[in-house]
């Protein structure tokens, strides 16, 4: 597979929605992941991240314009024994008391489905970077637009090599309704250190769209992790 310019991926697409990076540094010492959200409306607008332990939640940035907070607040990113889960919803939860209770990644999903926001069916997206830096992702998406299926897809990364990841976004691009992510995560370069990487990211998603980034290095010898976050709304 080619490895795909993750500067450009952004630039070029003015909507990708929510997306997940994972992978390794340039010099091999670091497990890597970037979130991101974006939002079209008020009311996804209207959100930071905000660290919360070793973990990271979404808040609303003005309290009284928050709508409806059913897909919007929730805990993108925790930790469990050394291992980081980061979702694109409440999925996150599902995952961690999953994994905590001796079960899989992969049995914490099966039992989500993609969000019920139609005509969109925006899908859940979610990763889990190991100890070691091996990492996964997978993808709950509708049936080509028809809400009575669902596709469940499940990536496993071992041994993953210095200076790569993989890449997974909800949406392929703009639209209405917005049309969901197809094919496998896209391999891309990953390059720079945590803030030439944060830096990076956040300039190449689009300014009228782009909402909030989370990104964190784990040194994968120690499980020492250094994070940074993003907001627009400041």
């Amino acid at each position: 597979m080619e490895i795909l310019c993750l500067k450009k991926e952004l630039e070029q697409n003015s909507y990708p929605g929510r997306g997940i990076v994972i992978g390794k540094s340039e010099d091999g010492r670091h497990g890597v992941i970037a979130y991101f959200i974006m939002g079209r409306s008020e009311n996804s607008r209207n959100r930071v991240f905000v660290e919360e332990g070793d973990g990271l939640r979404t808040e609303a940035f003005d309290p009284a314009k928050l709508v409806d907070p059913s897909l919007i607040i929730y805990s993108p990113v925790r930790v469990l024994g050394g291992v980081t889960i980061v979702t694109n919803g409440d999925q996150t939860d599902t995952v961690y008391d999953f994994m905590k209770a001796g079960k899989s990644f992969a049995a914490g999903l099966r039992t989500r489905t993609f969000e019920p926001d139609g005509p969109n069916w925006t899908p859940r997206i979610s990763g889990l970077l190991e100890k070691d830096g091996g990492y996964r992702l997978s993808i709950l998406k509708s049936a080509d637009g028809n809400a009575e299926g669902c596709r469940r897809y499940f990536y496993e990364y071992e041994n993953p090599l210095p200076g790569e990841g993989h890449f997974i976004h909800t949406y392929r691009e703009n639209g209405d309704p917005i049309p969901s992510f197809e094919g496998e995560p896209k391999k891309v370069k990953i390059a720079g250190d945590l803030d030439s990487f944060t830096e990076m990211v956040w300039n190449a998603l689009n300014a009228d769209n782009k909402v909030s980034l989370f990104t964190r290095f784990v040194e994968l010898s120690t499980g020492r992790a250094e994070t940074r976050v993003v907001n627009k709304n400041k």
